[in-house]
């Protein structure tokens, strides 16, 4: 198998609990090199890995194929850029970039530059998503009217390693963070929508980033509502959908992310097993009989997210999470962002 050599910018949060542990567990990547500015610590979880304090001296390796971005948002659209000009592939954590019009440039710069560009949309490799992916798919609720997305937690403090996401700024706040995986859920499920109408709150202090907010997104006989905030003790469904044959509702998030937290690695087929307590319910007709019941949700699995850009890299596969996907989702957000400034639903356009 051919190895492709990958070099990590940033071993925060995101490099250190979501990237590196992934990567480490696709065959036919490697983690060679990170950028840490002022430790080494992940040379303690990969003795093998290369620690370098600049980005100059990752980008310069000729060595590196493939460049994996996981630093705060504002710094995504020139290290992106970067990278692509020095001739890397890369990957972008979300937020992709803050704007529409910085996606564009990256999407045409990887166009010119013949490489690959993504960003890290691992949670359409969530197991609920999967398994409400498949839902929808086989039609089980018939003509689907309302779907709600949910992302409720607890959280009413600061935290200083989440600092620059919770002070306001460029690509701070919630819909820069989760809002992005719910949005491309979302245009995943049901393509661009043709309005969207939202409310942007800072619940816990007014001088910080957005901590919640509600977006509308309105098809043509579809309601999608989605929602984040950090002020739920009680949480709601992860999960609502609701057509002309039945209802889906289930609660609960996928496992990865809080088994990456803990330092698993990504390993064995039952990684991303959900507990039965957390499966949904499907209450529905199916073939004129009445059924309601538990639906087994599907594993989840986050190295399909990078063994789909390695079957890329090496022309074995299409890419499915495209530059073209992460722009429609900033679009998204800032139509959003212009929606609760003037207090009115926005044409997608």
């Amino acid at each position: 198998m051919q190895q492709i050599k990958v070099g990590l910018i940033g071993y925060g949060m995101a490099g250190r609990v979501f990237h590196a542990p992934v990567i480490t567990a696709v065959p036919g990547l490697r983690l060679a090199k990170v950028v840490e500015r002022r430790a080494d610590t992940a040379r303690e979880r990969y003795p093998w890995v290369e620690i370098v304090r600049e980005v100059d001296a990752l980008l310069g390796d000729s060595g590196i194929e493939l460049v994996v971005i996981a630093t705060p948002s504002a710094s995504h659209f020139e290290l992106a850029e970067r990278a692509l000009l020095a001739d890397k592939h890369v990957v972008v954590d979300k937020p992709f970039t803050l704007t529409a019009e910085q996606a564009q440039r990256l999407i045409d710069l990887g166009g010119r530059q013949n490489r690959l560009i993504s960003a890290f949309q691992n949670r359409r490799w969530d197991g609920d998503f999967q398994t409400v992916s498949e839902i929808v798919r086989q039609g089980y609720l018939g003509r689907l009217v309302e779907y709600e997305s949910h992302f409720d937690r607890f959280r009413n403090h600061f935290s200083p390693e989440r600092a620059w996401r919770e002070q306001a700024g460029p690509g701070s706040g919630i819909l820069f963070d989760l809002g992005t995986h719910l949005i491309d859920q979302a245009l995943v499920l049901f393509g661009l929508p043709h309005s969207v109408t939202a409310d942007i709150r800072s619940q816990r202090a007014a001088d910080q980033a957005d901590d919640q907010f509600e977006l509308i997104l309105h098809y043509d006989a579809l309601k999608v509502t989605l929602r984040a905030g950090l002020l739920l003790r009680e949480p709601g469904p992860r999960f609502a959908l609701h057509g002309t044959e039945g209802s889906f509702v289930k609660y609960g998030v996928d496992p990865q992310e809080d088994a990456l937290k803990r330092g698993l690695t990504p390993e064995g087929t039952d990684w991303g097993a959900e507990p039965e307590a957390q499966w949904g319910v499907l209450n529905t007709q199916i073939g004129g009989l009445h059924f309601r019941g538990k639906i087994e949700t599907r594993n989840g699995d986050y190295r399909r997210y990078y063994d789909n850009i390695y079957q890329a890299i090496v022309g074995q596969a299409d890419l499915l999470v495209t530059p073209e996907q992460a722009k429609h989702t900033i679009r998204l957000i800032e139509l959003a962002r212009q929606s609760h400034s003037e207090r009115r639903t926005v044409d997608v356009c």
